[in-house]
């Protein structure tokens, strides 16, 4: 090395692509901000509109593209598409326009989901919470898995979940009941994912969080559901003094176990929980 340089720091995603969906807000956010800080180049998707029993804001175009801006402030390229997890062939429309600028895919984060948690009780909610965060994840890992395999570079998969995966909460409701059953859905397909793709050296794990401070989760009629379940709302939630985490704290595990320091690691429940399962 020259006298009077100093060499960069290796960042720890550097060479790798990342396909992320629920992009463009809330942790999907926090998840391409720190993949990209980190050496990243980004395939990124989001539905970019409502769904009908779904009570909270969701992201909007507007909000992709300040996701893609934010990419390129870190000095790494992305493409973005507009993509329902729901619409297999529309997700792999979006894949294919990344893998087709890019050349492969090392990473999958299957984030996008729903939280209908609704005070009254409407039978959609859990059609479309199964849809969404179920067969969601299942059509991103199915849209990336065949690639990833020819490509033989092996890689990393990880599901985006929640405490509602391991532990039975989320209440009573249609909702509710929903996204309870689609998060230990999720958690099934990761263990067979894993156990399926572990030849070809793809590590497959879930990240399971407690509440996070985003939009879903502080929104006034999310507050309401909260408030109107007297389980959820006696006591504190976490066994650490927190109420929330924070969308970076679930985006370092997920930064994590896609990297290679977790090269070994597959098969995983991740909690990123502050105590809340072991409070059980």
């Amino acid at each position: 090395m020259p006298y009077g340089k100093t060499q960069q720091p290796k960042g720890r995603l550097d060479g790798k692509v990342a396909f992320v969906t629920g992009a463009a807000g809330g942790l999907g956010r926090s998840h391409v901000r720190r993949m990209a800080e980190e050496g990243a180049d980004l395939v990124i998707v989001d539905i970019c509109q409502s769904v009908g029993s779904v009570p909270y804001p969701m992201s909007t175009p507007d909000d992709l593209r300040e996701a893609v801006a934010e990419v390129h402030a870190y000095g790494r390229h992305v493409v973005a598409r507009q993509a329902d997890v729901r619409d297999r062939e529309a997700l792999q429309e979006a894949y294919d326009a990344g893998l087709a600028a890019f050349g492969h895919v090392d990473v999958v984060v299957a984030n996008a989901g729903i939280a209908p948690l609704l005070v009254e009780d409407r039978i959609e909610a859990w059609q479309d919470a199964i849809d969404v965060n179920l067969t969601g994840t299942f059509h991103t890992i199915e849209v990336a898995v065949r690639s990833m395999v020819a490509a033989g570079r092996g890689g990393s998969i990880v599901i985006v979940n929640s405490t509602a995966g391991l532990v039975g909460l989320g209440g009573a409701s249609n909702g509710g009941l929903a996204y309870s059953a689609s998060k230990h859905g999720a958690v099934g397909l990761m263990r067979s994912y894993a156990n399926n793709l572990a030849p070809h050296s793809i590590r497959v794990n879930s990240v399971h969080p407690t509440g996070v401070a985003t939009r879903m989760v502080v929104d006034p009629a999310m507050v309401a559901f909260v408030a109107s379940d007297p389980k959820l709302a006696r006591q504190a939630p976490n066994a650490l003094p927190v109420r929330m985490i924070e969308a970076v704290d679930v985006s370092n595990a997920v930064l994590w176990l896609a990297s290679d320091e977790a090269r070994y690691i597959t098969g995983v429940t991740l909690p990123v929980d502050a105590g809340f399962i072991n409070r059980r």
